[in-house]
């Protein structure tokens, strides 16, 4: 489904530009450099997605699919929109027919098909507003969701696994039986209380570095693959 860019960009555009001093912070140029170089943001301008991470869960879907027969997907982290756009794309998702609920604190452009929500997944209705716009359980919650960077390592990396651990409970109050769970981590891993909930409650976990992430980054994607559904014990519903 995705392949990898190969050789000069498919835009026509010269790799190895170079940005101008000028007044730029040296930091800040050599991440324009960086961007403007990347054969998969020139890929995405070419093929129409808001964003390079489209290639990301392209790759893992093309190894793993996770996205073959979804009828629903909850989005979780969503702008730009890159993911809600395949979200869209594979569940034929329309107005008249929502089948993709997506939600990020920042703002996103409306995109065809996709009920978006501006608020922090944090908030506690965030939960209910995200299943009441689906007629249905989700089939696959995708999440890459980073918490704000505060410039201490260790301080940005429990933010996110916080948010990752949250996405993870959440997916499975939510999913559909056989349904999928994707979520943003970083190396070093998810906690172990993390990865033993989600060996209860999925047939397959596992973590991925797809090629579109870029090598020095130290992003990785946890996946939960198959959700066992939720059992009932002593009237309560046990995940």
């Amino acid at each position: 489904m995705s392949k990898p860019p190969i050789g000069a960009s498919r835009t026509g555009r010269k790799l190895g530009q170079k940005v101008k001093k000028g007044k730029l912070k040296a930091s800040s140029r050599r991440w324009i450099e960086r961007h403007i170089n990347d054969p998969y943001v020139q890929r995405a301008k070419l093929e129409g997605y808001r964003a390079r991470a489209a290639y990301k869960l392209l790759e893992i879907d093309e190894k793993h699919e996770i996205l073959k027969g979804a009828r629903r997907i909850v989005d979780l982290g969503s702008a730009p929109g890159s993911w809600s756009q395949i979200a869209a794309k594979v569940t034929n998702s329309t107005e008249g027919n929502i089948r993709v609920a997506a939600i990020d604190f920042l703002e996103m452009d409306p995109l065809p098909g996709v009920h978006f929500i501006q608020m922090d997944f944090l908030d506690d209705r965030a939960p209910s507003l995200l299943t009441d716009a689906l007629d249905g359980a989700p089939d696959l919650v995708i999440s890459d969701m980073a918490a704000p960077t505060t410039g201490h390592k260790k301080t940005d990396h429990l933010r996110t696994m916080h948010l990752c651990e949250v996405a993870a409970y959440f997916a499975v109050d939510v999913l559909a039986e056989g349904g999928h769970f994707l979520t943003k981590t970083f190396q070093g891993g998810a906690e172990n209380d993390l990865l033993t909930m989600l060996k209860q409650n999925f047939r397959q976990v596992l973590h991925i570095k797809p090629g579109a992430s870029r090598s020095e980054s130290v992003e990785m994607f946890l996946l939960a693959k198959g959700f066992k559904g939720r059992r009932e014990k002593d009237g309560d519903v046990q995940a």
